[in-house]
């Protein structure tokens, strides 16, 4: 099944009122990274319509964010007209970024886009490369559940509401740990696809890809309030630069 990651965003025209795909933890992350950024400045990998990014402008961090979707920067550039919130296009994985950062991050599963083991383990170098001295990398990502390895294919709802509702079906290839995945949304106008393709990362090999690039592991948190991690769910890892 071809794939461009790109496409993701490109899919989403409207990402901001896609509810059931959206995170709200918005304030709790940007008070998290807002703390981290002890030079004001930040890097965000795969920055989308700016969810997290532009609530961290407005703690007095200046961000600069990767974006690879036309769609999501158009939906981006629409909203920071009065926010310290720079973008660039292109593909997040090669941080092709001219400065360096006390702070970069990649929210939400954004890493999990990237498509093979080799493209993460490039993106985790470039990471260390754009980091100075110190700089810490900001991974909030989850660990996959049991139901995902019960079946190679499935299904389950996701959203039911008066008017519309979204199932979202699913195939897992356990070798690449890859999964395909199909959003439909069945509303008034019809039916909407919005797909996805994830390379999903255990705990342990996200450890062994910021060891390889340098870096070492400071803290895995259960979310960004500091609660414990075990193991069954998302979390919030944080790596840093000798």
């Amino acid at each position: 099944m071809g794939y461009d990651i790109a496409a993701y965003g490109d899919k989403r025209p409207d990402y901001d009122t896609m509810l059931w795909e959206l995170r709200q933890d918005e304030a709790e992350a940007s008070a998290f990274l807002a703390g981290l950024a002890t030079d004001g400045r930040a890097l965000e990998l795969g920055i989308g319509t700016g969810r997290v990014a532009l609530p961290l402008a407005r703690h007095g961090v200046s961000v600069t964010g990767i974006e690879g979707s036309s769609s999501m920067v158009d939906q981006l550039k629409r909203k920071i007209a009065d926010e310290s919130v720079d973008v660039v296009v292109g593909d997040f994985a090669d941080v092709a970024v001219d400065q360096t950062f006390d702070l970069v991050y990649c929210i939400s599963e954004t890493f999990f886009l990237l498509p093979t083991q080799e493209s993460q383990i490039a993106c985790v170098r470039n990471v260390a490369e754009r980091l100075t001295s110190g700089g810490q990398f900001v991974v909030q990502a989850t660990v996959p559940q049991h139901g995902l390895f019960c079946k190679k294919e499935s299904t389950h709802t996701r959203h039911v509401g008066e008017g519309s509702a979204v199932v979202t079906a699913r195939r897992h290839n356990r070798a690449e740990q890859r999964v395909d995945v199909q959003n439909i949304v069945f509303d008034s106008e019809g039916n909407t696809f919005h797909p996805l393709h994830y390379r999903y990362v255990w705990p342990s090999e996200l450890d062994l890809m910021a060891r390889l690039a340098g870096l070492g592991l400071v803290s895995r948190t259960g979310d960004w309030n500091g609660s414990g991690y075990d193991a069954s769910g998302g979390y919030v890892a944080v790596y840093r630069k000798p």
